[in-house]
């Protein structure tokens, strides 16, 4: 039933605004919602034609896998990337309360953002997506979930009768805003812990979803930005993914603020912190990521 709407939605969407899909076709693979009417699906906002540059991100609102904070962390994102010509795709992963899912999570939001960078791949000539500029960008909890994406990926199935298993789920590029990154105790956001992996997780489960440990040569170039003063998730987080990226040579940007609450989102009101989304557009055009195919 959900494959056949996902097919009749794509048919029918419009050429402009906004496009919920669902994510998946049956059977849904992980931990279920209570609710059958309640499953992952995924936002599509492409740029608009004269400005599209090809390049897509994959976006993970925060909300310490409880719930997600769609509107400063999802839409108004989704907005920001379509001014410079990306293409946005707001991700609704498994969560605690909106999705009724009990915890643990786990691996139910890792299967989520994996097959929405294999949706996007799969469908790139559809939505004027150039398959190996897709990147993934998220705050907070979805912080850690887009850092998951960038340390626990595959290549794909080639063998896979579903077209979109075929492709790679790893990211070309990570933007990570006050992630979660660590699940070790000492520093990391206990909610999003808890939520994701249940009260007292196996040690190896807790160390193998701590993606600083997990950064290989094959993580993706990523831009991290928090802030000193943030209470809510520790800014040792990102420090830790930093260091594992540079132990790494992974190209990578660290922008650390002396002042800021957690989950100011683009901070558009506040004339400091309101400059870090300059930081990131810098470097997404350094590396070629909004650039218009010739």
């Amino acid at each position: 039933m959900l494959r056949n709407l996902l097919a009749l939605m794509l048919a029918t969407a419009p050429a402009a605004g906004p496009t919920t899909v669902p994510l998946w076709g049956e059977p849904i693979p992980g931990p279920k919602s209570s609710d059958p009417e309640n499953f992952p699906t995924l936002t599509i906002r492409l740029a608009a034609g004269e400005r599209a540059n090809g390049c897509a991100v994959v976006i993970c609102p925060g909300g310490g896998y409880t719930t997600r904070a769609v509107d400063h962390e999802g839409t108004q994102v989704a907005d920001w990337l379509n001014q410079r010509g990306a293409h946005a795709f707001v991700l609704k992963y498994r969560t605690v309360n909106e999705s009724k899912v009990a915890a643990p999570l786990h691996p139910g939001p890792m299967f989520d953002v994996h097959r929405a960078i294999r949706t996007v791949r799969s469908r790139a000539k559809e939505y004027g997506v150039d398959p190996k500029r897709v990147g993934v960008w998220g705050f907070s909890a979805g912080g850690h979930l887009a850092s998951t994406a960038a340390t626990h990926f595959d290549a794909g199935q080639p063998e896979a009768g579903d077209p979109i298993d075929r492709e790679s789920c790893r990211p070309d590029f990570a933007i990570l805003a006050y992630p979660v990154i660590t699940m070790d105790g000492r520093s990391t956001h206990g909610g999003s812990r808890r939520n994701l992996l249940g009260p007292n997780p196996d040690a190896e489960l807790a160390e193998l979803m701590s993606n600083d440990k997990q950064v290989t040569a094959q993580t993706p170039p990523t831009f991290l930005f928090h802030t000193d003063e943030d209470k809510g998730v520790p800014v040792m987080n990102s420090i830790l993914f930093f260091q594992a990226l540079k132990q790494h040579n992974i190209p990578s940007e660290l922008h650390v603020y002396e002042r800021g609450k957690h989950g100011v989102g683009l901070a558009t009101t506040d004339p400091v912190l309101g400059t870090w989304p300059d930081r990131l557009e810098a470097w997404m055009k350094g590396r070629g990521l909004l650039k218009r195919p010739e």
